[in-house]
């Protein structure tokens, strides 16, 4: 069960490196309004538009790869082979509650105060 953690770990962490470059990469909308004006960075190794669909399709990509490891690693987690029960924290820290209070925790409910022998004895 290690294994498989650590494996889905590295894909995701792989795939948020990439993610990160890709769009590190990328330009944003209004990068092509300098071009207009005569900067001429507007060249790119795949052309004017083709850089676009290639590294957003790439993004995408690593995006899904990325949720579909956090949602493996979410499902190895809770499903782990050495766990036990399949209780849950409220349900194993109920009982010690009820134990250290003395009685059943009933909100709303007063405790009725314990009359002792000295309380009975002294004069009225």
């Amino acid at each position: 069960m290690q294994f498989w953690m650590n494996l889905v770990l590295v894909f995701q962490l792989l795939s948020a490196l990439a993610m990160i470059g890709l769009v590190l990469v990328q330009h944003g909308k209004g990068a092509d309004m300098g071009a207009s004006f005569g900067s001429g960075a507007s060249g790119s190794l795949f052309g004017a538009t083709g850089s676009s669909n290639f590294l957003s399709r790439s993004t995408a990509v690593c995006a899904t790869v990325f949720f579909v490891s956090t949602l493996a690693m979410a499902y190895l987690a809770n499903h782990r082979s050495g766990s036990g029960s399949k209780d849950t924290i409220l349900d194993k820290a109920t009982p010690a509650v009820i134990a250290a209070s003395g009685a059943a925790a009933i909100p709303g409910a007063a405790v009725a105060p314990v009359a002792t022998a000295a309380s009975e004895a002294a004069p009225k």
